[in-house]
């Protein structure tokens, strides 16, 4: 259970602007394929890719991206509804613990903004979301080798083949928020 005390402690040992939380943490599928969704969305400022842990899971980190978003540009809730199309959130498939499909929060408000949206957004898909929300906790980010990864590599197997049709869905189901001019339907001609 995620309590206000354990949030306090996160925000105290990390010094966050507990007035102005404009972060989010997701993780549910490789982090290459995360951090490129994100990276293509208007309103977002920055993706860090590498390992979260949570408040609950301290020593267990799994592959995930810190989304730095705009809230004015994009909401929160249209960045949970793009998370949950773009992974399995319906799926405890064998690599969950390595993809573990969860909402990494940075405030109490948060929690709750989550939970409700996963709420409404289950009418959408025909079995259950599995996603969790959980209080942040610490971050590693990934070697530099493989930051940026997509759009540094587009022409790779791996890019091609897993991340580039998630790009694609994310242009047909949530194209009001894709920035053009990182990602278009002329940018994947090709891949």
């Amino acid at each position: 259970m995620i309590t206000l005390w354990s949030f306090i402690e996160v925000f105290q040992r990390n010094n966050y602007d507990m007035n102005h939380v404009s972060k989010i943490g997701f993780g549910g599928s490789c982090h290459w394929c995360t951090e490129a969704i994100f990276q293509s969305l208007k309103g977002v400022e920055r993706v860090e890719q590498g390992w979260i842990a949570s408040q609950k899971q301290k020593s267990n980190f799994s592959e995930a991206v810190i989304v730095h978003f705009n809230p004015e540009i994009i909401s929160l809730e249209t960045l949970i509804a793009v998370h949950l199309h773009t992974h399995s959130c319906t799926s405890q498939h064998s690599m969950r613990s390595k993809y573990r499909s969860t909402i990494y929060v940075f405030s109490p408000e948060q929690i709750k903004l989550s939970q409700d949206t996963i709420k409404v957004l289950q009418s959408e898909f025909d079995n259950p979301i599995i996603t969790t929300v959980e209080a942040f906790y610490e971050f590693k980010l990934n070697q530099e080798t493989y930051l940026d990864y997509y759009y540094k590599n587009p022409e790779k197997p791996f890019c091609k083949n897993i991340v580039t049709p998630k790009l694609r869905l994310l242009l047909r189901q949530f194209s009001s928020a894709v920035d053009q001019n990182k990602l278009s339907v002329d940018s994947l001609n090709g891949l």
